[in-house]
């Protein structure tokens, strides 16, 4: 019983302490104050104009005579107010109107009670070298040697009013040491600061000595009895011995790049960095790149410098190589600290320390697109690697070209010229499109491409990095065949062929009886241009041919080569080089010639050492379209047979054909007819002398009688027809006897032996073609020229 009664004592007694347990002195905001968001306990009854009660922050949009109310706070109690964030929302940093509860705040009548600027607090912790300056050695390093401070750059200045508790804008730098510990002090100095009217405040200045090495954290907190707001940043800082040390970003480097070194000492001190390692005779030693930061000026040459540290104690210094840096393993040492003329300081020692980079010969590589064969006129791509320098020098060597070699962009003598310069890209390739088409007479053949690291010529390349490729030029060239050696009138007429070597298009010249390419003017000698396709083919399609008259045609298809088309028409009159001028004495007139006379005066053209134009001749008959019917002979009643025949008409074309029996007409009404019939459209097929074509007739209702055969191109308005007998019983056999009738323009007898057509006369310069034309071969010839 006497515990208990114990306990309830020392339960009441520690009641009555929390109740008269004091609490923090609020701070006294008058109009025109700053108050910041997370502070508590305020006191804004001089805000409010009241010794008690509550009431409301008001923001306003525009001017305060229009009330446009943006936000509201309500304020319960004006003697103590806690602002916080959810309340404030984004109206931090701007200007808050007090009205007292029951105001009509919207009212521009009624005047507020007072005003309150409304800001987030904001600190933010930097550590600094020495004792004066802004120079920041957050996350760097920092020497024994050195001093440092912390600075508070801060917007708290508005805490400081008369009416501010003590210690209420106080806050602690606590730092967090190499060895885990946190601390307030460092260095024998207090680290605790006030946020006074200023913008920043500082810490003393600390001496770094004395401090154990290895890595420190800081950061500002509020101290006890203080706004207690946002805490600042976190800084670190490395200590160090002061030992002197230099790296190098890489072991070994390419000639023709660039190496960086790193030093680290003492912050902002003085060190010579210097190479130690002499190159041959002839060679250099790699340089440092000038206009550096940190260089002393005045101090130094292309190989040492003295160089000032940064506050964290590094410096790194660069170095450039180049096609005459000796390929070699330097030294590179740092010696220091040392005053900023380079000398030793007294009573302090000067410490080295050194590191080797090896510098390497470059390369340089070659390669041309493709198979390494083309024809001349194409563009071709070459391409490869530099690591010996920043341009790349192409030349070429061939068949009396001179032994030097030649520019490859104009065939210019390297003995007159420089090689061709080809800029070598940052990841070290280059690449140059080579135009053979722009080399004028560049002669097929095989040649040698050099690209190489320095200016040279073919015979200087010594010392100089080199790599070649070897290439075949071909002369371009074209070929062509036509549709058929022979050719139905109203048939269209393909020529197709393949043309090598660098055009976007071919000509093609057509001669015939009064015809110049032209149908419809047989005084215009008209030349068709007929695309080439990526592959080299061309197609052209003469249509309209019933227009035309039968006999022999003369086709010439001309290849512009290099340098576009040497040999052209102005529509009447030959034109080229070396060629009269159109209408002068000794011009060609080819609308005066014979067809094969104008196309010998065209190839004529072709042939001469003014053009470089290739080209191919061929040649096609035109005749007019027949159709024949190959002997029928007796059939039997009901039996399905076949009908066949021959044509000079294009394969794949259609024919119609008919089956009618002599029986057909008018009958009266009610008899029944013995009419019976049969039709169709088959297409013609490729033949070996002649096209052929066949239709089965079904006669399984045909009756005895006489029957018709007609068969008919629409596209060419081509028919004929014949007669045969169905009989009753078994069909004799055929005596081979059978006479056709063609409805159109030919009537043909057939004897069931071959008809031979006419030779037809040969003309001069197509003698061969004219041949092979007759034998039913497609005329094909492509002419190269040495």
């Amino acid at each position: 019983m006497k515990s208990m009664t114990k306990l309830m004592v020392v339960a009441m007694i520690l009641a009555a302490a929390l109740v008269v347990a004091p609490v923090a002195a609020a701070r006294t905001i008058s109009s025109g104050d700053t108050i910041y968001v997370g502070e508590e306990n305020l006191d804004l009854s001089s805000v409010f104009g009241a010794a008690s009660g509550s009431g409301n922050l008001v923001r306003f949009s525009g001017s305060l005579s229009d009330r446009n109310v943006v936000q509201v706070i309500q304020v319960s109690d004006i003697t103590s107010f806690d602002l916080t964030a959810t309340a404030v929302g984004s109206g931090a940093g701007t200007t808050w109107q007090a009205f007292q509860a029951g105001a009509d705040y919207t009212d521009p009548g009624i005047a507020p009670d007072g005003r309150v600027l409304i800001e987030n607090p904001s600190m933010n912790l930097r550590v600094l070298l020495g004792s004066t300056g802004t120079t920041s050695v957050d996350g760097q390093s920092v020497s024994r040697t050195s001093d440092i401070r912390f600075r508070i750059d801060h917007n708290l200045a508005g805490l400081n009013t008369p009416g501010m508790p003590k210690d209420y804008n106080l806050v602690e730098v606590r730092v967090t040491t190499p060895s885990g510990g946190t601390v307030t002090t460092l260095g024998g100095e207090d680290l605790k600061v006030h946020l006074g009217q200023a913008q920043w405040n500082e810490t003393p200045v600390i001496p770094v000595a004395n401090l154990p090495t290895g890595t420190y954290t800081a950061r500002a907190v509020w101290s006890s009895d203080s706004a207690d707001l946002t805490d600042s940043n976190s800084v670190t800082f490395e200590v160090t011995s002061g030992a002197v040390a230099i790296e190098a970003d890489k072991d070994s480097v390419v000639r023709g790049n660039d190496f960086s070194v790193t030093i680290t000492g003492e912050s902002e001190k003085y060190y010579w960095v210097n190479i130690t390692t002499s190159a041959s005779t002839g060679k250099a030693q790699p340089k440092l790149v000038p206009n550096q930061v940190g260089w002393q000026s005045g101090y130094g040459d292309e190989t040492h410098g003295l160089f000032k540290t940064t506050a964290g104690g590094t410096r790194t210094v660069a170095f450039t190589t180049n096609s005459s840096t000796d390929a070699k393993t330097y030294t590179i040492e740092v010696a220091g600290p040392v005053n900023s003329t380079g000398s030793a300081m007294s009573g302090v020692a000067v410490k080295t320390d050194s590191v080797k980079v090896r510098v390497e010969e470059g390369s340089v590589t070659i390669t041309a697109s493709g198979t390494g064969t083309y024809y001349v006129g194409e563009e071709i791509t070459l391409s490869g690697t530099c690591t010996e320098s920043d341009t790349v020098y192409l030349f070429m060597t061939g068949p009396n070209l001179g032994s030097e070699g030649v520019n490859p962009e104009n065939l210019t003598r390297l003995n007159n010229a420089q090689p061709l310069e080809v800029d070598v890209e940052g990841d070290d390739t280059w690449s140059y499109d080579w135009d053979t088409g722009n080399l004028g007479a560049l002669e097929a053949g095989g040649y040698t491409i050099y690209a190489v690291s320095e200016p040279r010529d073919r015979n200087n390349l010594s010392g100089a990095k080199y790599a070649t490729a070897t290439i075949q030029l071909r002369p371009g060239f074209v070929t062509a065949t036509v549709s058929g050696a022979t050719v139905a009138s109203g048939d269209d007429i393909k020529i197709t062929g393949t043309a090598q070597g660098s055009t976007n298009d071919v000509q093609i010249w057509i001669f015939g009886k009064n015809f110049y390419g032209d149908a419809a003017n047989s005084r215009v000698v008209n030349v068709e241009t007929v695309s080439v396709e990526d592959d080299g083919t061309f197609e052209y399609e003469l249509d309209n041919t019933e227009l035309l008259s039968s006999g022999q045609y003369f086709v010439i298809v001309q290849h512009p080569m290099s340098g576009g088309y040497a040999v052209g028409t102005n529509g009447r009159y030959l034109t080229g080089p070396g060629l009269p001028a159109a209408g002068s004495a000794g011009s060609v007139d080819l609308t005066q010639l014979t067809a094969s006379a104008a196309a010998n005066a065209v190839i004529n053209a072709l042939n001469s050492p003014y053009s470089d134009d290739k080209y191919t001749k061929l040649t096609f008959f035109l005749e007019d379209a027949w159709i024949r019917i190959d002997p029928i002979g007796d059939q039997s009643a009901g039996s399905t047979f076949t009908i066949t025949g021959t044509t000079n008409l294009a394969a794949g074309g259609e024919l119609i054909v008919e089956v009618t029996s002599a029986a057909f007409q008018p009958g009266a009404a009610g008899e029944t007819s013995g009419f019976s019939s049969d039709a169709g459209t088959v297409t013609i097929q490729q033949g070996e002398t002649a096209n052929t074509w066949s239709f089965e007739v079904d006669g399984t209702t045909f009756r005895p009688d006489q029957y018709t055969v007609t068969v008919e191109s629409i596209e060419t308005q081509t028919s004929t027809s014949t007669t045969f007998n169905i009989v009753e019983g078994t069909a004799p056999t055929p005596t081979g006897t059978e006479t056709t009738t063609p409805t159109g323009t030919e009537t043909t007898t057939p004897t069931g032996t071959a008809t031979t057509e006419p030779t037809p006369t040969q003309s001069p310069g197509f003698g061969a073609l004219v041949a092979l034309a007759g034998l039913g071969a497609v005329a094909f010839l492509v002419l190269r020229r040495d």
